[in-house]
């Protein structure tokens, strides 16, 4: 099944998410190479897709888990969780309608 994982940053999360974020990016990247990532990335903190100083205020990400509890494990695992970039993770199902 989809899940949805939508997460919040803490305030001037930046530079957390600099020196995390390789390790965050090897775990989307295993996810895609099975074939189980739909979408993922950062939510701009301004309306551009180059935010600059501004930064980001969370992620999303889509992706094939076998289980709810699964899908948290996963997102409890993330590089940028232990960095202290998210203040709040959401994981819930998510079902797929269009495209």
């Amino acid at each position: 099944m989809l899940y949805a994982i939508v997460s919040e940053d803490v305030s001037d999360s930046l530079p957390l998410r600099a020196k995390a974020r390789a390790a965050h990016i090897a775990r989307l990247n295993d996810l895609r190479d099975k074939g189980r990532l739909i979408l993922a990335g950062p939510l701009p903190a301004v309306d551009a897709n180059d935010p600059g100083d501004a930064g980001f205020t969370g992620s999303l990400i889509v992706a094939e888990f076998n289980s709810l509890a699964d899908a948290q494990a996963w997102a409890d695992a993330d590089p940028y969780v232990d960095a202290g970039v998210y203040q709040h993770v959401s994981v819930k199902p998510f079902k797929k309608v269009l495209p």
